[in-house]
């Protein structure tokens, strides 16, 4: 089993923002192709656009044979997937993403930004953090109990030492003071003697119960840093330690890298946004659901925008936006109100991913808008939308951020997962000990087991036994830490 976690680069304070972004290591996967041009691989793997049926499905290739093809179901898969569809493989899917964003970076320059500490979680450092105080700025005692100075016994003084005061009176030898965690230790201090290691008489005069060690229990100005010290290195992503930390070096604000901003295009006009389903409507899902995942990647969710099947209205929203990237729900497949790509085609957008061999989310999409800006388009189907979520948007928006990228992680799966012959299957799965176990109700339009699981499983084409390794994908809510917020 290999563990998971993040990782960061020892070098990364001696490089500026567009620089700290090449940080984010590229992972495409244990079977990805080498790095290389990811667009002109995108390209020729689109020489024969997808077009899927149906208003948000997520289908399998069908060609004219039926199902399985000319080579009928026990055919020879790779030659299934070429005469059906040349789609994208998602190891290469996700790397293209990555790819995009690169460039995006490269064709912005967007300023860092100074972030307010309350604001600033979730960021990544554009500027070393270094330290503008020695830490702690004076010696401080460590514990509750007395400040003593040379041997004892000593005789206490009136006044205590508590923290957040003047500087003391110094000690002569002989005499004690009550202090408090935190407090400026006197002068002439020789040690402080914890409140459990002494013990006072009737007259003031205080024993210890232990042998005084010089220093013991106090922290000298210093000792964790000195001003001037960097602390952090460019790159780090900024976690509610990171914000302490910042603070006690004396930062009310951050220089990071500003969020990427997206735009969510919701269509379909099948879709209700309150009550029950009816009359041959439904609820929408993705619209609730899809900002706050955004946000846990990083993302400024600047418009929520409900488009229904409008070719028009979408080529506005599209045309308008200013967004990093422009994220559309349905619309990817080529039924009678499916405009996606006829609206890309007509505004002269670059097709870099159409279509990818996953299941669910095959007909998912990315195009290049702009030098600096992308749009995903995401199946309607919402577990289909989660895949093309995780398989273009989040290695997108993740770079776009500068984040660290997940370091990759395995575990055995305890049942075998049925997989397609040709494509990779995402599967939500929950964590049990040392091992996954696949969640039912995993179909495109489900989200029952999504909303049950801690990741998704990657299963290769061809499945996976019982006991078989399988890569995870770990989702916001399970990973701990800096996940877990979504605002």
């Amino acid at each position: 089993m290999t563990s998971h976690g993040t990782r960061t680069d020892e070098e990364a304070e001696d490089l500026d923002v567009e620089e700290a972004l090449a940080l984010v290591k590229e992972n495409p996967g244990p079977s990805g192709p080498p790095h290389g041009d990811h667009d002109h691989a995108a390209k020729n793997a689109h020489a024969t656009p997808h077009r899927d049926h149906g208003h948000h499905g997520d289908h399998s290739h069908r060609g004219a044979h039926g199902p399985h093809g000319a080579h009928g179901p026990h055919g020879d898969p790779h030659k299934q997937a070429d005469s059906h569809h040349r789609a994208t493989p998602w190891p290469e899917a996700r790397a293209t993403a990555e790819h995009a964003a690169r460039t995006a970076v490269r064709a912005a320059r967007r300023a860092p930004l100074a972030a307010p500490l309350d604001a600033a979680l979730g960021l990544t450092l554009a500027a070393p953090l270094t330290a503008l105080t020695d830490l702690p700025s004076f010696d401080t005692s460590a514990m509750d109990g007395w400040a003593v100075a040379g041997p004892g016994p000593w005789t206490v003084r009136d006044e205590d030492v508590l923290a957040g005061h003047a500087e003391p009176a110094p000690l002569t030898d002989g005499e004690a003071a009550r202090i408090a965690t935190g407090a400026r230790v006197p002068l002439d201090t020789t040690a402080v003697l914890r409140t459990e290691h002494g013990r006072t008489d009737g007259r003031d005069r205080l024993q210890a119960t232990r042998e005084v060690v010089h220093g013991q229990d106090i922290r000298p100005r210093g000792q964790e840093c000195r001003s001037g010290d960097q602390l952090l290195p460019v790159g780090t992503l900024v976690t509610p330690a990171v914000l302490g930390l910042a603070a006690a070096a004396g930062y009310d604000s951050v220089t990071a890298v500003p969020r990427p901003r997206v735009d969510v295009l919701v269509l379909g006009d099948e879709l209700l946004t309150e009550g029950r389903p009816h009359d041959g409507l439904i609820r929408d899902a993705l619209g609730p659901m899809l900002p706050p995942w955004l946000r846990a990647l990083g993302a400024e969710v600047r418009a929520v925008r409900r488009i229904g099947d409008d070719a028009e209205a979408l080529h506005r929203a599209v045309t308008t936006s200013d967004a990093d990237l422009v994220i559309t729900t349905g619309g990817t497949a080529a039924g009678p109100v499916d405009h996606v790509h006829p609206v890309l085609s007509r505004i002269g957008a670059e097709l870099l991913v159409d279509g990818v061999m996953v299941r669910p989310g095959h007909p998912m999409l990315l195009a290049r808008l702009k030098d600096d800006q992308h749009l995903v388009g995401l199946p309607g189907n919402p577990l289909a939308a989660v895949s093309g979520l995780l398989t273009l948007a989040e290695p997108l928006l993740r770079t776009l951020a500068a984040r660290p990228a997940p370091e990759p992680y395995t575990l055995p799966l305890r049942d075998a997962v049925h997989g397609h012959p040709y494509d990779t299957r995402l599967v939500p799965v929950v964590l049990r000990g040392d091992g996954a176990v696949p969640l039912h109700y995993n179909g495109p339009a489900m989200l029952r087991g999504i909303a049950a699981a801690d990741a998704l499983a990657v299963v290769p084409p061809g499945g996976s036994r019982p006991g078989q390794e399988a890569e995870l994908l770990d989702l916001p809510w399970a990973t701990g830490g800096i996940g877990v917020c979504f605002t």
